[in-house]
């Protein structure tokens, strides 16, 4: 959420600012809006003292043993004004929140401008796409003809985009898991976090998929109302909601492993084959919860760690900085990690590490306290996966494979798969 004093006192700059992004923000409507509800509160002010004075004349009334009853009916009608009132503030109000609820983050200064993800511009790479001798299956040609990676029996259980893994693909894909962990715990300075796989919409309106972002949620039927997580970001970040930690606890560094459910609203046709996007997937999620001026260094410092896992692994990839019309809703800058698949020829997404400034904390009320000036100040939230491990696992297949389809299980991981070093 954007700094609502900034949208009433210099609302123009904030617009030039959204137009990068695309969003129209309507000025006259929003003054409008502004006025008013600067009239009705002044006007309830007014009769909030005219109330008090009533009842101050009232008692100097009685005190003279003069007659009460003109003053009495008059004060009889400003309960009814008030409660007026405060039904067109509310109503106002409301209005005011949708449209400040639907604005999106003001863009970093160095994001680029851009109509379309093409217009993402690559700042560096690390390692060099795999050339094989042979040609390159992808992981579905990999791992589907021995059932390794199933998806006849996960439609059949369920639906269409999930998937059932079997043997040393689900043993590698659990593997991954506990690797990422160690390596943002041990090496990163990470603290490990179990959450809740369901969150309320305080929660969701605290990080920013409420109210834009609701057809990509799962929501539970039921007496409470739930949502399945998209991210582990929300449960996590949203643990500073409504809490003011001390300036000498920061930075807070959190490192999540969660299952993440997503409707893919929007996203149909796209990359239905395999699993590249699914409604049910793992990530592991890093947080972390600094101090303003420090951001921006967080951010820097957040997407390295991501990249490390790749390095460790081996997997060839490069970091993209997004334009404006790429950009997440709540990010002020955003790098996309994209990994080398050599059965798809091209580099995918396999992380996005976004710096949010105080666009998440603002509507989750998340502070600290300066030490230096005793003040509670907004804090700055950033995240990123640390990775999607399906994409991991994906990468892993496509890159170690061999001319008879096996898979060569990087010596990093051997620990981790109890020795299993090749799948057949």
């Amino acid at each position: 959420m954007l700094d609502t004093k900034l949208l009433r006192t210099n609302p123009q700059e904030i617009a030039n600012q959204l137009a990068r992004r695309g969003f129209e923000l309507d000025i006259e409507k929003l003054s409008a809006l502004e006025e008013k509800r600067k009239q009705i509160q002044t006007q309830t002010q007014e009769l909030q003292n005219k109330r008090n004075n009533l009842a101050k004349q009232v008692g100097q009334a009685k005190a003279a043993g003069q007659d009460i009853a003109p003053l009495l009916a008059e004060a009889e009608k400003i309960p009814a004004q008030l409660q007026e009132n405060e039904t067109q503030l509310n109503a106002l109000l409301n209005e005011l929140n949708t449209i400040y609820y639907s604005m999106p983050n003001i863009p970093h200064p160095d994001v680029p401008n851009g109509k379309s993800e093409d217009d993402n511009v690559e700042i560096r790479r690390w390692g060099e796409p795999k050339q094989f001798n042979f040609t390159a299956k992808d992981h579905t040609e990999l791992g589907t003809p021995n059932n390794l990676i199933d998806f006849t029996t996960s439609a059949k259980l369920t639906g269409a985009r999930f998937v059932v893994m079997r043997g040393g693909i689900a043993r590698l894909h659990r593997a991954l898991i506990q690797f990422m962990m160690d390596v943002h715990t041990k090496e990163h300075g990470y603290q490990e976090v179990y959450v809740p796989y369901l969150v309320n919409e305080d929660s969701l309106y605290g990080t920013g998929q409420l109210p834009k972002f609701k057809e990509d949620l799962f929501a539970i039927s039921g007496e409470n109302k739930y949502y399945l997580i998209s991210t582990a970001e929300i449960p996590v970040t949203n643990l500073a909601r409504n809490e003011i930690i001390e300036g000498g606890q920061l930075p807070l560094k959190y490192v999540c492993h969660t299952p993440c459910f997503r409707s893919e609203a929007g996203s149909y046709g796209k990359d239905t084959k395999g699993m590249i996007r699914q409604h049910q997937f793992e990530k592991v999620e890093l947080v972390q919860l600094v101090r303003p001026e420090l951001s921006y260094q967080a951010h820097e410092e957040l997407t390295h760690h991501a990249e490390m896992i790749l390095q460790k692994l081996g997997l060839p990839y490069r970091v993209v900085v997004l334009c404006t019309a790429d950009i997440g809703f709540c990010a002020a800058k955003t790098y996309d990690l994209e990994v080398w698949l050599p059965g798809q020829q091209k580099y995918r997404e396999i992380s996005s590490c976004s710096n949010y400034e105080a666009f998440q904390a603002r509507r989750m009320q998340a502070r600290w306290r300066n030490p230096e000036t005793n003040k509670v100040e907004l804090l700055h939230t950033l995240n990123g996966s640390g990775l999607a491990v399906g994409r991991t696992l994906i990468a892993l297949m496509e890159n170690y494979q061999d001319a008879q389809g096996r898979i060569h299980i990087p010596e990093i991981l051997w620990n981790y798969t109890g020795g299993l070093k090749i799948i057949e």
